[in-house]
């Protein structure tokens, strides 16, 4: 079979592979409604969980934390906020249960310009994070809806040294609770230490953060959403809330277990063995919009050591950052199948930037030295698929000589010697125009998963009309100019094959990639229009130094010679002359 035929058959699985799985989104199912809870997060009965599957209601119901019945012995006189602000974060806690009412990242901001907020505190009926459970329902109502009191707090905002709140309650029923929180002056991992006793007996709660991450930024169907994730044995495995229904508890060790979404996480860190449950949690949208219920999901964890600090990360998932904390965090950033080329693609991106400040032009230049990189490569199959252009009339006459004989035929063995011993004689690899251009198809997922994932360019302009790297071309120009510059490709391509019908589908193609990529990121389209205009000039500069093809004619068989052999005998067979 020949080249064009393979490249042929192999573009169009990758592009019903690309459809399916980028554009065509699935049959949205009945959003998946978690249990109702109390304020302090504890499960409801079974009659309560079966009617969890029914559509959510427009307005969560509220849902105000319970008053513990027992006296208070050690608590505050009212409820307040606790803020802590560091380089990197402001952190808002409440001294009612303790818990982390507001994570923002100063660093990141969101559609409305604000500091990016991790913590999804405006359900009333979702537990807010480091709310505390137990097997007592009296009990986790008292950790939870208590005022605690607080020591600790800085004077001062923001701070430039590390920061040890600590909350205390107790009450007449011999319930006593401290909760610890150590924040670093710069980074995004938070310390917790939860020490809770029931009449001088340690009790070891279930620690829930909640609904996590969830970027209410603007998506499309090249976003990721919320899932739950955790490294286990080496390896990271992801659970979209659809997935959870088959197994949503996992237990063993861990390196990290949590939920992320396209930029953000939020996961615990471990040092030891736990138990991690995660639940779906379907958000409706407002009343008066047609937007789709946003999926997010809750995590807790179920630690095996009693009165232990645990870490929490909160934050980006920038591959520096992560790096600091622990290589395997880094797993958390969803590169592929070609993470070891995407490492240092970033790598190259971010240190192109240092010199131009620029990410779209950082893009641009990066794009340029990938392609000088492989110049050879392309050069190599461009001037093969010129020797294959040039035989071509020898090859579809070979083949027109064999085209009446089927496939199982065993004479039609002899076109294929025959053809081969073409090649041979030409110099001509009919692979050897096809192999090259499948070496550059890594680089080209590589960037497409660099492109995707890398927070650098979220919230990142080019110039003009162009100001997020990670949102689509709202005029769609660059979509446009890479499909433009996909037709002008295709046309000075030397045609190795001369049927009309693959040359349709081939110039077709650069149609059906341009509807797909209306909307794909700018940062992408970016990449994909300059490579397509630097394979437009390679493609002239080896026309030119290869000069025009020189076709070879073939006689048609009426004038083919008769060959005079020993004793006035003639030869029947016939030959092509050249």
């Amino acid at each position: 079979m020949e080249r064009r035929v393979l490249l042929a058959i192999f573009l169009s699985f990758l592009v019903l592979y690309i459809y399916q799985a980028l554009v065509v989104k699935p049959v949205p199912k009945p959003a998946i409604t978690p249990a109702p809870q109390t304020a302090a997060g504890t499960a409801t009965t079974p009659a309560a969980a079966d009617s969890a599957t029914s559509p959510a209601p427009s307005v969560p119901p509220p849902a105000a934390p319970a008053i513990p019945a027992a006296q208070p012995l050690v608590a505050d006189a009212e409820e307040r906020d606790i803020r802590v602000e560091t380089r990197d974060v402001i952190a808002d806690f409440t001294n009612r249960g303790a818990r982390l009412k507001s994570w923002r990242l100063k660093r990141y901001f969101d559609q409305d310009g604000k500091p990016q907020e991790i913590v999804e505190n405006k359900l009333s009926s979702q537990p807010l994070p480091f709310t505390l459970r137990t097997t007592d329902e009296a009990t986790t109502t008292a950790l939870n809806g208590g005022l605690y009191t607080v020591s600790g707090a800085p004077t001062a905002t923001p701070t430039t040294s590390s920061v040890d709140l600590r909350f205390e309650y107790r009450d007449a029923s011999g319930l006593q609770a401290i909760k610890q929180f150590h924040v670093e002056p710069a980074s995004y991992v938070l310390t917790f230490k939860a020490t809770v006793t029931q009449a001088n007996r340690p009790v070891t709660p279930t620690i829930v953060w909640g609904p996590a991450v969830g970027d209410v930024g603007k998506v499309s169907q090249y976003t990721q959403k919320a899932e739950a994730l955790f490294f286990q044995d080496g390896k990271v495995q992801r659970l979209a809330p659809k997935d959870l229904a088959k197994q949503s508890v996992f237990e063993g060790d861990f390196k990290f277990a949590g939920v992320d979404d396209n930029y953000f996480m939020t996961a615990a860190l471990f040092t030891g063995p736990a138990k991690v449950s995660f639940q779906p949690v379907s958000i409706p949208p407002p009343a008066d919009t047609k937007e789709t219920p946003r999926e997010l999901v809750s995590f807790s964890i179920d630690p095996q050591q009693v009165d232990a600090p645990h870490q929490f990360f909160a934050g980006p998932k920038d591959f520096t950052v992560l790096a600091s904390i622990d290589r395997d965090l880094t797993r958390a950033i969803n590169f592929g199948m070609f993470a070891v080329i995407v490492v240092p693609l970033l790598n190259s991106l971010k240190w192109v930037n240092g010199f131009v400040g620029n990410y779209g032009w950082s893009i641009v230049i990066l794009t340029i030295m990938i392609n000088a990189i492989m110049f050879p490569l392309r050069h190599k199959s461009a001037v093969s698929m010129r020797k294959m252009q040039e035989i071509q009339p020898q090859v579809k006459a070979i083949q027109d000589r064999y085209a009446k004989l089927k496939a199982t035929d065993p004479a039609k063995q002899k076109m294929n010697q025959e053809l081969m011993a073409l090649y041979k004689e030409r110099g001509v690899n009919p692979a050897s125009g096809c192999v090259p251009m499948l070496l550059t198809f890594p680089v080209l997922f590589a960037m497409w998963a660099m492109l995707q994932t890398s927070i650098e360019l979220r919230g990142a302009p080019w110039f003009g009309w162009i100001h997020d790297l990670t949102q689509h071309d709202p005029w769609y120009v660059l979509p446009i100019v890479m499909g433009a510059t996909q037709v002008w490709q295709q046309r000075i391509t030397p045609a190795t094959g001369a049927d009309p019908a693959q040359q349709k589908m081939m110039m077709f193609m650069p149609v059906i990639f341009t509807v797909m990529f209306l909307w794909l990121r700018a940062g992408a389209a970016i990449y994909y229009g300059v490579t397509n205009l630097w394979i437009v000039g390679q493609q002239y500069l080896t026309n030119y130094l290869i000069g025009p093809p020189n076709v070879r004619a073939v006689r048609p068989p009426a004038e083919r010679r008769v060959k005079r052999v020993g004793g006035g005998k003639t030869d029947a067979a016939a030959r092509e002359s050249e």
